[in-house]
Protein backbone atom coordinates (compact mmCIF):
# COMPACT_ATOMS: atom_id res chain seq x y z
CA UNK A 1 0.00 0.00 0.00
CA UNK A 2 1.07 3.55 -0.97
CA UNK A 3 1.25 5.56 1.85
CA UNK A 4 1.46 9.02 0.54
CA UNK A 5 -0.94 9.39 -2.00
CA UNK A 6 -0.02 11.17 -5.34
CA UNK A 7 -1.88 14.66 -4.72
CA UNK A 8 -0.85 14.10 -1.12
CA UNK A 9 3.19 13.85 -2.37
CA UNK A 10 2.77 16.47 -5.05
CA UNK A 11 0.56 18.75 -2.59
CA UNK A 12 3.65 18.60 -0.47
CA UNK A 13 6.12 19.31 -3.05
CA UNK A 14 4.31 22.70 -3.84
CA UNK A 15 4.70 23.91 -0.46
CA UNK A 16 8.22 22.89 0.33
CA UNK A 17 8.95 24.95 -3.18
CA UNK A 18 7.09 27.87 -1.88
CA UNK A 19 8.87 27.47 1.93
CA UNK A 20 11.95 27.53 -0.45
CA UNK A 21 10.99 30.82 -3.12
CA UNK A 22 9.05 33.00 -0.94
CA UNK A 23 10.44 31.91 2.47
CA UNK A 24 14.17 31.37 1.53
CA UNK A 25 14.14 27.93 3.56
CA UNK A 26 17.64 26.59 3.41
CA UNK A 27 18.11 22.75 2.35
CA UNK A 28 18.56 21.36 5.80
CA UNK A 29 15.23 23.38 6.69
CA UNK A 30 13.13 22.23 3.46
CA UNK A 31 14.61 17.80 4.07
CA UNK A 32 13.61 18.38 8.03
CA UNK A 33 10.11 19.77 6.68
CA UNK A 34 10.06 17.14 4.34
CA UNK A 35 10.67 14.07 6.14
CA UNK A 36 8.62 15.54 8.98
CA UNK A 37 5.27 15.97 7.04
CA UNK A 38 5.77 12.92 4.86
CA UNK A 39 5.71 10.85 8.56
CA UNK A 40 2.57 12.52 9.20
CA UNK A 41 1.13 11.18 5.88
CA UNK A 42 1.76 7.87 6.32
CA UNK A 43 0.94 7.90 10.07
CA UNK A 44 -2.54 8.90 8.76
CA UNK A 45 -2.66 6.48 6.03
CA UNK A 46 -1.99 3.67 8.37
CA UNK A 47 -3.81 5.29 10.98
CA UNK A 48 -7.39 5.28 9.22
CA UNK A 49 -6.23 1.34 6.58
CA UNK A 50 -6.13 3.94 3.71
CA UNK A 51 -4.11 6.42 1.61
CA UNK A 52 -5.30 9.75 2.34
CA UNK A 53 -5.93 11.82 -0.60
CA UNK A 54 -6.34 15.71 0.06
CA UNK A 55 -10.36 15.11 0.40
CA UNK A 56 -9.31 13.22 3.21
CA UNK A 57 -6.45 15.00 5.14
CA UNK A 58 -9.37 18.38 5.07
CA UNK A 59 -11.59 16.06 7.42
CA UNK A 60 -8.65 15.21 10.58
CA UNK A 61 -10.07 15.78 13.39
CA UNK A 62 -8.94 16.39 16.78
CA UNK A 63 -8.55 12.91 17.56
CA UNK A 64 -6.58 11.74 14.91
CA UNK A 65 -3.90 14.39 15.63
CA UNK A 66 -3.79 13.25 19.36
CA UNK A 67 -3.33 9.38 18.33
CA UNK A 68 -0.27 10.66 16.07
CA UNK A 69 1.37 12.30 19.03
CA UNK A 70 1.02 9.73 21.13
CA UNK A 71 2.40 7.37 18.92
CA UNK A 72 5.53 9.55 18.02
CA UNK A 73 5.94 9.70 21.95
CA UNK A 74 5.68 5.95 22.14
CA UNK A 75 8.29 6.08 19.54
CA UNK A 76 10.70 8.17 21.81
CA UNK A 77 10.10 11.12 20.20
CA UNK A 78 11.11 13.66 22.69
CA UNK A 79 8.70 17.02 23.13
CA UNK A 80 11.44 19.45 21.40
CA UNK A 81 11.50 17.45 17.86
CA UNK A 82 7.57 16.40 18.47
CA UNK A 83 6.98 20.58 18.67
CA UNK A 84 9.71 20.70 16.09
CA UNK A 85 7.18 18.14 13.67
CA UNK A 86 3.73 19.48 14.85
CA UNK A 87 5.10 23.04 13.44
CA UNK A 88 6.31 21.81 10.26
CA UNK A 89 2.72 19.91 10.26
CA UNK A 90 0.96 23.08 11.00
CA UNK A 91 2.59 25.42 8.02
CA UNK A 92 1.72 22.65 5.55
CA UNK A 93 -1.92 22.57 6.35
CA UNK A 94 -2.11 26.37 6.53
CA UNK A 95 -0.87 26.61 3.09
CA UNK A 96 -2.53 23.66 2.14
CA UNK A 97 -6.23 24.75 3.51
CA UNK A 98 -5.94 28.34 1.62
CA UNK A 99 -5.18 26.44 -1.37
CA UNK A 100 -8.07 24.01 -0.68
CA UNK A 101 -10.70 25.96 0.63
CA UNK A 102 -11.22 24.35 3.77
CA UNK A 103 -11.17 24.66 7.72
CA UNK A 104 -7.27 23.58 9.05
CA UNK A 105 -9.07 24.20 12.52
CA UNK A 106 -8.10 20.20 14.09
CA UNK A 107 -4.77 20.69 13.24
CA UNK A 108 -3.70 24.40 13.70
CA UNK A 109 -5.94 24.08 17.32
CA UNK A 110 -3.33 21.22 18.60
CA UNK A 111 -0.96 22.43 21.36
CA UNK A 112 2.58 21.57 21.20
CA UNK A 113 3.83 19.70 23.93
CA UNK A 114 5.90 21.64 26.68
CA UNK A 115 9.56 21.30 26.97
CA UNK A 116 12.54 23.26 29.09
CA UNK A 117 14.41 25.23 26.44
CA UNK A 118 17.80 24.82 26.66
CA UNK A 119 19.16 28.70 26.94
CA UNK A 120 22.82 28.93 25.57
CA UNK A 121 25.48 28.81 27.60
CA UNK A 122 28.43 31.84 26.56
CA UNK A 123 32.03 31.65 27.26
CA UNK A 124 33.44 33.97 29.96
CA UNK A 125 35.67 36.90 28.43
CA UNK A 126 39.09 35.22 29.52
CA UNK A 127 37.73 31.44 28.02
CA UNK A 128 36.88 33.58 24.95
CA UNK A 129 40.01 34.84 24.33
CA UNK A 130 41.82 31.78 25.64
CA UNK A 131 39.76 29.60 22.92
CA UNK A 132 41.06 31.60 20.14
CA UNK A 133 44.63 31.53 21.03
CA UNK A 134 44.49 27.35 21.69
CA UNK A 135 42.60 26.88 18.60
CA UNK A 136 45.59 27.99 16.56
CA UNK A 137 47.50 25.14 18.33
CA UNK A 138 45.46 22.30 17.31
CA UNK A 139 47.40 22.11 13.46
CA UNK A 140 51.12 22.03 12.62
CA UNK A 141 50.33 23.25 9.10
CA UNK A 142 50.51 27.17 9.51
CA UNK A 143 48.07 28.35 6.89
CA UNK A 144 45.19 25.61 9.06
CA UNK A 145 45.86 27.02 12.18
CA UNK A 146 45.37 30.73 11.02
CA UNK A 147 42.48 29.18 9.04
CA UNK A 148 40.36 28.16 12.44
CA UNK A 149 41.68 31.58 14.51
CA UNK A 150 39.98 33.98 11.53
CA UNK A 151 37.33 31.71 11.17
CA UNK A 152 36.64 31.40 15.28
CA UNK A 153 37.71 34.85 15.31
CA UNK A 154 34.65 35.92 13.39
CA UNK A 155 31.89 33.87 15.26
CA UNK A 156 33.01 35.85 18.50
CA UNK A 157 34.03 39.30 17.06
CA UNK A 158 31.49 39.97 14.69
CA UNK A 159 28.59 37.17 16.34
CA UNK A 160 27.87 35.37 12.75
CA UNK A 161 27.24 31.36 12.86
CA UNK A 162 29.18 29.50 11.54
CA UNK A 163 27.73 28.72 8.07
CA UNK A 164 27.61 32.44 7.55
CA UNK A 165 31.37 32.74 7.90
CA UNK A 166 31.77 29.67 5.82
CA UNK A 167 29.91 31.34 3.08
CA UNK A 168 31.58 34.58 2.52
CA UNK A 169 33.77 34.38 -1.10
CA UNK A 170 37.11 35.82 -1.55
CA UNK A 171 35.20 39.07 -3.22
CA UNK A 172 34.43 39.85 0.61
CA UNK A 173 37.89 40.61 0.80
CA UNK A 174 40.00 42.57 1.93
CA UNK A 175 37.24 43.17 5.07
CA UNK A 176 36.36 46.78 5.41
CA UNK A 177 34.85 48.49 8.76
CA UNK A 178 31.62 46.30 7.92
CA UNK A 179 30.28 43.22 6.42
CA UNK A 180 26.63 42.41 4.61
CA UNK A 181 25.64 38.91 5.97
CA UNK A 182 22.88 36.91 4.31
CA UNK A 183 21.71 35.00 7.47
CA UNK A 184 18.72 32.54 7.68
CA UNK A 185 15.83 32.89 5.65
CA UNK A 186 17.98 35.48 3.34
CA UNK A 187 17.83 38.36 5.77
CA UNK A 188 20.61 40.59 5.30
CA UNK A 189 22.02 42.43 7.86
CA UNK A 190 25.43 44.85 8.01
CA UNK A 191 27.74 43.87 10.95
CA UNK A 192 30.88 45.98 11.90
CA UNK A 193 34.49 44.09 11.49
CA UNK A 194 36.39 44.62 14.22
CA UNK A 195 40.39 44.99 13.43
CA UNK A 196 41.35 42.01 15.52
CA UNK A 197 38.92 39.81 12.48
CA UNK A 198 40.32 41.91 9.82
CA UNK A 199 44.18 41.06 10.93
CA UNK A 200 43.34 37.17 11.40
CA UNK A 201 41.64 37.37 7.87
CA UNK A 202 44.22 38.79 6.28
CA UNK A 203 47.19 36.48 8.05
CA UNK A 204 45.13 33.49 6.78
CA UNK A 205 44.83 34.48 3.02
CA UNK A 206 48.58 35.39 3.38
CA UNK A 207 49.69 31.69 4.30
CA UNK A 208 46.62 29.87 2.32
CA UNK A 209 48.33 28.22 -0.47
CA UNK A 210 44.95 27.66 -2.81
CA UNK A 211 44.67 30.71 -5.84
CA UNK A 212 41.82 33.19 -4.44
CA UNK A 213 39.12 34.03 -7.27
CA UNK A 214 36.20 36.50 -6.45
CA UNK A 215 33.52 33.12 -6.34
CA UNK A 216 35.78 30.97 -4.29
CA UNK A 217 34.91 30.31 -0.57
CA UNK A 218 37.01 32.34 1.47
CA UNK A 219 37.77 29.98 3.81
CA UNK A 220 39.05 26.43 2.44
CA UNK A 221 39.90 22.82 3.56
CA UNK A 222 42.76 21.06 3.02
CA UNK A 223 42.28 19.79 -0.72
CA UNK A 224 41.33 23.40 -1.57
CA UNK A 225 37.08 22.86 -1.61
CA UNK A 226 34.75 24.85 0.84
CA UNK A 227 35.64 24.42 4.38
CA UNK A 228 33.31 21.93 6.30
CA UNK A 229 32.09 22.98 9.20
CA UNK A 230 33.53 20.35 11.47
CA UNK A 231 36.86 21.34 10.60
CA UNK A 232 36.00 23.75 13.08
CA UNK A 233 33.98 22.00 15.77
CA UNK A 234 37.10 19.62 15.55
CA UNK A 235 39.95 21.86 16.52
CA UNK A 236 37.28 23.57 18.97
CA UNK A 237 36.80 20.51 20.35
CA UNK A 238 40.58 19.62 20.96
CA UNK A 239 40.96 23.24 22.02
CA UNK A 240 38.14 22.99 25.07
CA UNK A 241 39.45 19.42 26.28
CA UNK A 242 43.19 21.16 26.57
CA UNK A 243 41.33 24.17 28.53
CA UNK A 244 39.01 22.63 30.79
CA UNK A 245 35.96 24.22 29.06
CA UNK A 246 32.87 22.46 28.53
CA UNK A 247 30.83 20.05 26.01
CA UNK A 248 28.76 23.29 25.36
CA UNK A 249 31.81 25.64 23.92
CA UNK A 250 31.32 24.95 20.58
CA UNK A 251 31.41 27.11 17.48
CA UNK A 252 27.96 28.64 18.33
CA UNK A 253 29.10 29.46 21.54
CA UNK A 254 31.07 31.81 20.09
CA UNK A 255 28.37 34.12 18.71
CA UNK A 256 26.18 33.87 22.37
CA UNK A 257 29.32 34.72 24.33
CA UNK A 258 29.17 37.93 21.45
CA UNK A 259 25.72 38.82 22.24
CA UNK A 260 26.46 38.42 26.16
CA UNK A 261 29.44 40.04 26.26
CA UNK A 262 28.23 43.27 24.33
CA UNK A 263 25.15 43.13 26.83
CA UNK A 264 27.23 42.43 29.95
CA UNK A 265 29.48 45.83 28.53
CA UNK A 266 26.03 47.81 28.16
CA UNK A 267 25.36 47.50 24.75
CA UNK A 268 21.39 47.77 23.57
CA UNK A 269 19.48 44.88 22.79
CA UNK A 270 17.70 46.15 20.31
CA UNK A 271 21.40 46.92 18.60
CA UNK A 272 22.00 43.52 19.39
CA UNK A 273 19.08 42.16 17.55
CA UNK A 274 19.76 43.82 14.61
CA UNK A 275 23.53 42.43 15.05
CA UNK A 276 22.89 38.89 15.06
CA UNK A 277 19.53 39.00 12.50
CA UNK A 278 17.18 38.20 14.90
CA UNK A 279 13.67 38.73 13.75
CA UNK A 280 12.51 38.64 17.60
CA UNK A 281 13.87 40.31 20.30
CA UNK A 282 12.62 37.83 22.46
CA UNK A 283 14.96 35.26 20.89
CA UNK A 284 17.72 37.69 21.43
CA UNK A 285 16.89 37.97 25.36
CA UNK A 286 17.17 33.86 25.16
CA UNK A 287 20.93 34.62 23.46
CA UNK A 288 21.96 36.64 26.13
CA UNK A 289 23.47 35.40 30.04
CA UNK A 290 23.56 38.31 31.97
CA UNK A 291 23.42 37.80 35.86
CA UNK A 292 21.07 39.57 37.67
CA UNK A 293 23.61 41.19 40.30
CA UNK A 294 24.96 43.07 37.01
CA UNK A 295 21.37 43.86 35.78
CA UNK A 296 20.86 45.62 39.27
CA UNK A 297 24.42 47.15 38.74
CA UNK A 298 23.28 48.99 35.52
CA UNK A 299 20.01 49.53 36.90
CA UNK A 300 20.84 51.32 40.30
CA UNK A 301 23.72 53.70 38.02
CA UNK A 302 20.82 54.62 34.69
CA UNK A 303 17.95 54.68 36.32
CA UNK A 304 17.00 58.43 36.70
CA UNK A 305 15.34 57.81 40.38
CA UNK A 306 17.81 55.84 41.26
Amino acid sequence: MTLISPACRDALQGWLEREKSLAGRAENTLTAYQGDVSEFLSFMTLHHGQSQGLTALAKITVSDMRAWMAQSRNGGVGARSLARKLSAVKGFYRWLADREGFEPTAVLSTRSPKFQKKLPRPLAEEAARDMIETVELQSLTNWVAARDVAVVTLLYGCGLRISEALSLTDSDTPLGATLRIRGKGGKERIVPVIPAARDAVDTYLKLCPHTQSPDAPLFRGVRGGALNPRAIQTAMAKARMQLGLPATATPHAMRHSFATHLLTAGGDLRAIQELLGHSSLSTTQAYTAVDTAHLMAVYNRSHPKA
